[in-house]
């Protein structure tokens, strides 16, 4: 395994280091400090001052070092030795570029320049549109004596991934984890509520067909969440199982908002169709509102 951990120096990715360390995995963790600096360029579209240059470059070297020194400091006094980097350029596209050497990408949500919460930062919702792999975006949370997970499945593909990334990636042994899945009806998708369907004069047919298709719907959502659950028990772990009707960002948020999880974990997809589509812009939304760390596997 390893773990690629971005760092500017701010308060809020050094909260970001911390709260990795308590959600992953330690065991054979191989962990890279990262650290972006911007580069030299003149304002204005004037001539390149190469003594100017040479003067930039030797300052931002020694901050950067200092900044991936005090991450080190902070990871070990954890008990995590770590390796650091330092890079130039810009974060976001660094940050995407290097994920494909690792399994696990870490930084903070927002960073000391954003300004709205829980929300995301610019180059925090960069690197989770277009890194691949497992991102984890990291915020503070309840902080119990024993994590508390909301892993969220849909019988997709990266759904399953999810699940795989949960199991090998975290730090699960002694966690509290819920299964949700959430029913999507034909009505939510359009936007409608299920009034809208209980018009006067339909049909005993059309009535049986409705009904049907929420059996169907349900069926579907049972297999899902017992096979889901089945493959975390074989790991031995801790298992409670929820299935929803509606929209799914919106039960998702409400759920980690009600039972204050330390983290989700869902999967991005661009599956457009009706049984797969739950965890395509719904990873997105997700991880702007919700006020707890989010992990999303591509």
């Amino acid at each position: 395994m390893k773990t690629l951990m971005a760092t500017d120096g701010s308060n809020e990715a050094t909260a970001a280091l911390l709260i990795a360390t308590r959600l992953l995995r330690r065991r054979d963790n191989e962990v890279h400090i990262l650290c972006v600096a911007p580069e030299f360029y003149e304002p204005g579209g004037r001539k390149e001052n190469k003594r100017v240059r040479a003067e930039y470059e030797r300052r931002i070297a020694r901050e950067t070092k200092k900044i991936l020194e005090r991450a080190h400091q902070t990871l070990l006094a954890e008990g995590i030795a770590a390796e650091i980097r330092a890079e130039s350029g810009s974060p976001a596209e660094v940050i995407v570029r290097l994920a494909n050497d690792y399994d696990v990408t870490v930084l903070g949500a927002t960073s000391q320049y954003d300004t709205t919460r829980p929300g995301i930062g610019s180059v925090a919702s960069r690197v989770v549109e277009h890194a691949p792999g497992l991102v984890l975006l990291c915020r503070e949370s309840a902080g119990g004596s024993r994590l508390r997970i909301l892993l969220c499945v849909d019988g997709s593909r990266v759904s399953q991934a999810a699940l795989n990334s949960l199991t090998m990636y975290f730090n699960t042994q002694s966690a509290e984890i819920t299964l949700m899945h959430v029913v999507e009806t034909p009505w939510v998708n359009l936007g409608l509520d299920r009034d809208w369907f209980d018009l006067g004069g339909e049909t005993r047919e059309q009535k049986v067909s409705e009904i049907q298709l929420e059996e169907e719907l349900q069926i579907e959502a049972n297999e899902i969440i017992e096979d889901a659950a089945e493959q975390l028990t074989r790991h031995g772990l801790d298992v409670t199982t929820l299935i929803a009707e509606g929209n799914p960002t919106t039960e998702i948020l409400g759920q980690a908002e009600q039972d204050e999880y330390d983290l989700i974990v869902l999967g991005a997809s661009g599956a457009a169709d009706m049984k797969h589509r739950m965890l395509g812009s719904v990873s997105a939304k997700v991880t702007g509102q919700t006020a707890c760390s989010v992990a999303v596997v591509k």
